[in-house]
């Protein structure tokens, strides 16, 4: 009897010694699993898918645009600004009702991540912000000088950009795909959009957002930083 006590002892020692450690290995994964839940930054999500290959989706990256900025100078999107992130909306000067609201509400993008120098970092460097004239025409780059000083705005990494019609609306419709509209081609062919558009610095689309809204204004600048976190695979 006492032997059989005592084997029933031992296994019931036995049976902790090896549960225990499992209890134990169970709590922490389920701990460490919901920590690291909390953490976990969700991303601005891609959009324009290009194509499909193996089963993983290739994103659109959006091709590059040549214009004048204010300052009179011909500047590339792509690579001029490589290896940043680059904010555009589309405008016109003689615009009474949506732009001036719109790049007032642009501004305070910009002051978000203007250069602080109580920091050693900041993403004033980083960001570029893009303003797209539709009226061309009418929209030199002296106008567009002129407009852009009237907001006080920073000519370091804000431009105002004009130049080819049909570059600019191709850009616009099939680049960014602001406006689903077919083209007509004519002169009554007026893009007139309040949509900001966030590019990552592969020239992905990484968000739009109603440039009216200051909400989804916040928003983007919110997104912005959570894009500088991303790490890229190195080529």
């Amino acid at each position: 009897m006492n032997k059989k006590n005592s084997n029933n002892k031992f296994i019931k020692g036995l049976a902790v010694a090896l549960l225990l450690p499992l209890a134990f290995f169970i709590y922490y994964q389920v701990k460490v699993q919901r920590s690291v839940s909390k953490k976990i930054i969700s991303l601005p999500a891609y959009y324009g898918v290009d194509t499909v290959i193996n089963g993983d989706t290739v994103y659109q990256k959006v091709d590059d645009l040549t214009l004048t900025n204010q300052l009179g100078q011909l500047v590339s999107l792509n690579k001029d600004l490589k290896g940043k992130i680059v904010v555009v909306n589309f405008f016109f000067t003689t615009c009474p009702t949506v732009c001036p609201k719109l790049t007032n509400n642009m501004t305070l993008l910009q002051k978000a991540f203007r250069k602080d120098p109580k920091r050693e970092s900041s993403l004033q460097n980083t960001v570029h912000l893009v303003s797209i004239t539709v009226d061309p025409a009418k929209d030199s780059f002296q106008a567009l000088r002129t407009y852009a000083d009237g907001y006080h705005v920073n000519h370091d990494n804000w431009w105002f950009m004009t130049g080819d019609r049909n570059a600019i609306y191709n850009y616009a419709r099939h680049e960014l795909k602001v406006v689903m509209a077919p083209t007509t081609g004519g002169a009554e062919d007026f893009i007139h959009t309040q949509k900001v558009v966030v590019l990552d610095t592969a020239r992905h689309i990484r968000g739009y957002y109603d440039g009216l809204n200051e909400k989804e204004m916040k928003k983007c600048a919110d997104d912005i930083v959570l894009l500088t976190l991303e790490k890229r695979p190195k080529k």
